[in-house]
């Protein structure tokens, strides 16, 4: 995937430089100079490319870096990292190529440097080149980071396997509490049952259907991307007061320290990562209350492939405060 690079570009002032994050949910782009300032952004689909097709993972990367560059001399750009989602998916050769054809479709010459997701989550809320980070999104994993690289990892195993207190994970716990409430008959159908069913059967659902019938084959003719987005709807319902919903994220708070506790204990940095603990602080807290040490809340994770990517270039780019914009709890 390496192209010529005309050195000459790294002596101007005029150079830049690349950072994406090609995620289970969106893939995002920021263009930024050597000394931080942050000049485009773009954003695009999904771009994992094992969840994925991956012709449509490379597609959303071109279509995300032609809208961060907005009219930019392609040549400008002197170094990129790429964050991938299921980046082990580069070592077939099919999709490795599929990557590279669209990497030249970008207009791009420069090297392209690929990490796992893992990396930039974890520079996203440290310069530190150790530690853990957990990331829980649309998928849940922690990864031991040693110097800038993943050293292992737990869980990350897919929707089927594992994941366990992500964003797919919540969801489906969500579709099976409802499943069971309606075919059950409970007399009590609090706020969260009411719209996950809601949801799911949407303005397809027979009149005068409130049984699980309805529900189960909606629920089984979803998207898998629809299944993650019931996660928000327990969210709700936790600051609605509904108990079900509380068990629900106190059940995903323990499966994410769990996650951690695995990796390891130690004293380094932590950072937590991914829309479930960045976003709302519900399960975030409950996490923090398990974990009994400190942690960061990561950044945004292309504004670290972009640091990382100006620090290959050379040793006197501008510093990680420049790159990343701080989360506040």
């Amino acid at each position: 995937m390496i192209e010529h690079l005309d050195v000459s570009i790294l002596c101007t002032s005029t150079a830049l430089v690349v950072g994406a994050d090609c995620g289970g949910s969106a893939t995002r782009v920021v263009v930024a100079t050597p000394d931080g300032r942050i000049v485009g952004r773009g954003r695009a689909g999904a771009g994992n490319p094992v969840a994925r097709p991956p012709a449509d993972a490379a597609a959303a990367l071109v279509a995300a870096v032609r809208e961060a560059l907005a009219g930019r001399d392609p040549a400008r750009v002197a170094g990129a990292v790429v964050a991938l989602a299921g980046r082990s998916a580069l070592d077939r050769p099919a999709v490795a190529a599929c990557f590279a054809d669209a990497w030249r479709a970008t207009g791009l010459n420069c090297p392209l440097r690929t990490v796992g997701d893992a990396v930039v989550a974890f520079a996203a809320g440290t310069p530190a080149r150790s530690g853990t980070v957990l990331i829980a999104g649309t998928g849940a994993v922690a990864a031991r980071i040693v110097e800038h690289s993943v050293g292992h990892t737990v869980d990350g195993l897919g929707w089927l396997l594992g994941d366990e207190g992500g964003g797919f994970w919540l969801g489906l716990e969500a579709a099976r509490l409802t499943a069971r409430a309606l075919t059950t008959g409970h007399d009590r159908i609090g706020p969260l049952v009411d719209a996950v069913s809601t949801a799911v059967r949407g303005a397809a659902a027979p009149a005068g259907d409130p049984t699980g019938d309805g529900f189960v084959t909606a629920f089984y003719a979803l998207p898998r991307h629809r299944v993650a987005g019931l996660a928000p709807l327990v969210l709700d319902a936790v600051r609605a007061g509904d108990p079900d919903a509380h068990r629900l994220i106190e059940k995903a708070a323990d499966r994410l320290a769990a996650t951690v506790h695995a990796v390891a204990p130690g004293a380094e940095p932590l950072v937590l990562a991914g829309g479930l603990l960045t976003g709302p602080p519900e399960i975030r807290a409950a996490l923090l209350a398990r974990l009994k040490r400190p942690a960061t809340i990561a950044g945004d994770p292309a504004e670290a492939a972009a640091w990382l990517a100006a620090h290959d270039l050379t040793p006197t780019a501008a510093e990680h405060r420049a790159f990343v914009t701080p989360r506040t709890r």
